[in-house]
């Protein structure tokens, strides 16, 4: 079975599998019913084609029990005034390919898609560009109010709400709980806990790598990068999106650590500047790690003894922080938006709002594994029985830290990719972000 990975490549997991009829009584829930009161979807004769308000839904490919054009059949056969055509993109772990492919049809200002997914990070851009449809008009203060704040904040730009909330993700620690209790060590609280324990168990012979992470050069890297200046006091871009931060000293300090790690301490092998969240994520299932920095997704596959060495040893925590500082998860996930020019409005929030319902978001939490963006869905029994570790990780989500908010944000995380990366590999860390922040004021300065 497949599952997506946030902003990565597509894994093995075990998760739990509905049955059809479980599948259809949930399905059958009317967009905003109540979670205990689920009725089974009835056999109807759907309207004709022609007689429906056609609309299209264009989003990224997600793995796992069901796909999402399963949920679009959903849909479909639960009512009979609207049909949707789904337009499949690509995976997240094609991330650039995926904001592309939006860019294009969005900028055509033609009405399609009608209604489409975005990576949390592309809401103010589409925003900016006046592509996305403002939303304040459609969603109540109530309904707003039944979203993860954090969430919520991040689907608005220049305070109007341009996307819905679908699901959130963030970044996490791993641990072996068999390799920490051996050695008497506690779960790390300082990035300085986690270098010494590391170091002596992998100096005990009892792993091959001490701290698995992601610096290749792509989307990832800067989410890695969001945590460990954020842990530090710093951040990338102030809260205005137009001071350019990355070249202050706590953030200098931050990416010397990521340096550091491969250089210095050598708890991280040289080869962790080309992997992303899967071939990060091997070694560690494999047994070879004690530390894995990575995405909620990595947890079922641990717990496989099919794909993991390591089941049943697992632990997962909040990263870790530099002394004084704080932890810090990035936040993460795709949202929803309704294309400023669409032909048939009154359908595509009809839809947009039955993707986001408390019924959808749990069947996408239970099928696909997507944490839900509704702390009542989160808190159901439901979701308690079918993924009682997606439960136990809240408090890592709700705290989550957005990356940069800017409608220029592409060209940003392009910009510090490269000069992070390049940082991470000739350890020449402070002239390498003083020209990244050089670059960057001429980006958002534009």
């Amino acid at each position: 079975m497949k599952v997506r990975l946030e902003g990565g490549r597509e894994g093995d997991r075990t998760a739990i599998t509905l049955g059809r009829r479980a599948f259809l009584q949930l399905s059958g829930l009317a967009a905003g019913a109540a979670l205990a009161a689920p009725a089974i979807l009835k056999s109807t004769t759907i309207a004709n084609a022609a007689d429906r308000t056609p609309i299209t839904f264009a989003s990224a490919k997600f793995f796992g029990n069901r796909t999402v054009a399963e949920m679009v059949d959903v849909f479909n056969q639960s009512q009979s005034r609207i049909l949707v055509k789904y337009d499949e993109l690509p995976p997240p772990s094609a991330s650039t390919e995926v904001h592309q492919g939006l860019v294009q049809r969005l900028a055509k200002k033609d009405g399609a898609p009608d209604v489409f997914t975005q990576d949390v990070v592309w809401i103010a851009e589409f925003a900016g560009a006046g592509w996305a449809l403002p939303l304040d008009q459609y969603v109540s203060a109530e309904e707003a109010a039944a979203y993860f704040p954090g969430v919520l904040a991040a689907c608005k730009w220049n305070g109007k709400l341009s996307a819905l909330p679908w699901y959130v993700d963030s970044g996490m620690l791993y641990y072996r709980k068999d390799l920490l209790e051996a050695a008497g060590a506690a779960v790390p609280q300082t990035w300085d806990d986690l270098v010494k324990t590391a170091t002596e168990i992998q100096k005990a012979g009892k792993a091959k790598i001490g701290f698995s992470w992601q610096g290749k050069q792509a989307e990832v890297l800067i989410c890695d990068l969001v945590e460990f200046v954020t842990s530090h006091g710093g951040s990338i871009l102030a809260a205005n999106g137009k001071t350019v931060e990355i070249a202050e000293p706590n953030a200098v300090a931050a990416v010397q650590f990521m340096y550091d790690t491969i250089a210095k301490y050598r708890i991280s092998p040289t080869d962790v500047r080309s992997w992303d969240e899967e071939p990060s994520r091997a070694p560690f299932t494999a047994g070879d790690a004690v530390f894995l920095r990575n995405w909620s997704y990595v947890y079922p596959i641990a717990q496989d003894p099919k794909a993991s060495s390591v089941d049943g040893k697992v632990g997962v925590a909040p990263l870790p922080h530099f002394a004084g500082g704080k932890s810090a998860a990035c936040l993460g996930g795709y949202q929803y938006g309704v294309n400023a020019t669409t032909r048939h409005r009154e359908a595509a929030i009809e839809f947009l709002k039955w993707l986001s319902s408390p019924a959808t978001q749990l069947l996408f939490a239970t099928e696909l594994g997507l944490a839900p963006s509704r702390p009542a869905v989160f808190d159901s029994p439901e979701l308690g029985k079918a993924q009682p570790f997606m439960q136990t990780l809240k408090p890592v989500f709700v705290g989550a830290t957005p990356r940069p908010v800017t409608p220029k944000y592409s060209q940003v995380s392009l910009a510090l990719q490269s000069a992070v990366s390049r940082a991470i590999t000739n350890g020449d860390v402070e002239a390498e972000l003083k020209r990244a922040k050089a670059n960057l004021e001429r980006i958002v300065g534009k």
